[in-house]
């Protein structure tokens, strides 16, 4: 079973290199959405990453319209503070995409609006948090992906 982990334009390289590391130890794809907050060869990038990167099944996308435009006959789930339906509710399968939004806005209102039936969260239990930093979300998301897949 494979997953597919979407980052909407990420602006954290350590995050964006934590995460391809969960992707490849997951078995997962990796999908990043431009502009992006750095550069791709960025050193933070590589050292979260380690010597992994290489290895990913990674793809690129110059913006939101191409993504979605080279997608739009897959199965989507998006990722939120803003969601009303939490994460374990997600009927997980084969190639599904988990999209996820950049560390300082989230996903866009324009995807939140277009896309409210299959918007998620990941509840937080304290009013001091407004939401969980993004590689960690990714990981409670993949990992609650493979346990209900039972891969």
């Amino acid at each position: 079973m494979t997953l597919n982990i979407v980052l909407i334009e990420p602006e954290i390289p350590n995050n964006t290199g934590n995460i391809g590391r969960l992707a490849l130890a997951s078995g997962s794809n990796l999908h990043l959405v431009k502009p992006f907050g750095f550069e791709i060869t960025d050193a933070r990038l590589k050292r979260a990453g380690l010597d992994y990167w290489q290895h990913l099944n990674l793809h690129y996308y110059e913006n939101i319209e191409e993504f979605f435009s080279k997608n739009e006959d897959k199965k989507m789930v998006f990722l939120s503070s803003h969601g009303t339906k939490k994460h374990w509710d997600i009927k997980y399968e084969d190639d599904l995409f988990l999209v996820f939004g950049k560390e300082s806005k989230g996903l866009p209102k324009s995807i939140t609006e277009h896309y409210s039936d299959k918007l998620f969260k990941i509840p937080l239990y304290s009013e001091h948090v407004r939401s969980l930093n993004l590689a960690n979300a990714v990981s409670i998301i993949v990992y609650e992906g493979l346990r209900q897949l039972d891969v």
